[in-house]
């Protein structure tokens, strides 16, 4: 385990993330449960625009150490894009993921939530709450109860809802994966090739929160320092500020964390666990 409340990925560990060893190497340590631990449950939930496929490489290095691993798409996106409408809300995004947890009987889990997931993350904790074990924010919104994601997101997310509404059409378009700060060409290539609109009621419904999300025992957000995002900064100064939170630093890499370091990320997410 690290020492302190506070990590960073180095850019030796990035380039060798390919292996969850490297990422483990890069933190100054192998983590013990890394080695060790029991096969744990993983639900890896997506960001705006993506789909379950952004978690393919940290859901093989978990399977493979015989972990049990869903990626749960939202509706809308990625393989379910077609499924694209203005009926789409935020509580629909929430029930996706609440469904999950009840037909697949899910308990004692580790739930990590990238970017938008941390909307829906948030909402799905107030009905499976007693079902997680650990919850992971990994550059992610962390709302409060009556906010809406439309008051919190970047100007280009908020400019292209406002011109998508206006055209009558049911999504946003995906910025670049160049925009996501994707450190590789070819990935961002692929990236580029995976992402969809994401719908635009998911924005503009208010959130309901009771504390769900703060009753968890253990609790870890990473921030990706090279991904402008004030609400991101807002949230990792938060968890950082309180003792309940551990707090992860990665500085040599972009947004999409499971895409540039998926070996490291594997070993975070071991330790929180």
């Amino acid at each position: 385990m690290i020492a302190g409340n506070e990590a960073s990925i180095t850019r030796r560990g990035m380039l060798a993330s390919a292996g969850a060893g490297a990422g483990a190497a890069a933190l100054g340590g192998t983590p013990a449960t890394a080695q060790t631990g029991a096969p744990g449950t993983f639900v890896l939930v997506h960001g705006a625009w993506h789909g379950g496929w952004c978690w393919r490489r940290v859901a093989d290095l978990l399977e493979q150490k015989g972990h049990k691993v869903f990626t749960p798409t939202l509706t809308g996106v990625g393989e379910r894009s077609h499924l694209l409408s203005k009926d789409i809300n935020l509580d629909t995004h929430i029930a996706d993921l609440v469904n999950v947890f009840k037909w697949e009987d899910l308990k004692d889990v580790c739930l990590v939530v990238h970017s938008y997931g941390g909307w829906p993350g948030s909402g799905a904790l107030e009905q499976i709450g007693d079902r997680v074990a650990s919850i992971v924010w990994l550059d992610a919104f962390k709302p409060e109860d009556g906010q809406r994601g439309f008051d919190h997101t970047s100007e280009f997310s908020r400019k292209g809802l406002l011109a998508a509404v206006e055209k009558g059409e049911p999504g946003r378009p995906s910025p670049s994966a160049e925009a996501f700060c994707v450190i590789d060409a070819e990935d961002r290539a692929w990236v580029d090739s995976k992402t969809t609109p994401q719908p635009n009621g998911v924005a503009l419904q208010p959130i309901r929160l009771t504390g769900a999300r703060e009753r968890v025992a253990k609790k870890t957000y990473i921030r990706a320092a090279q991904y402008p995002q004030p609400a991101f900064d807002k949230a990792f100064a938060e968890c950082k500020a309180d003792k309940t939170w551990r707090t992860f630093e990665a500085t040599n890499c972009g947004h999409d964390v499971m895409v540039d370091a998926p070996g490291w990320l594997v070993d975070i997410l071991l330790q929180a666990s």
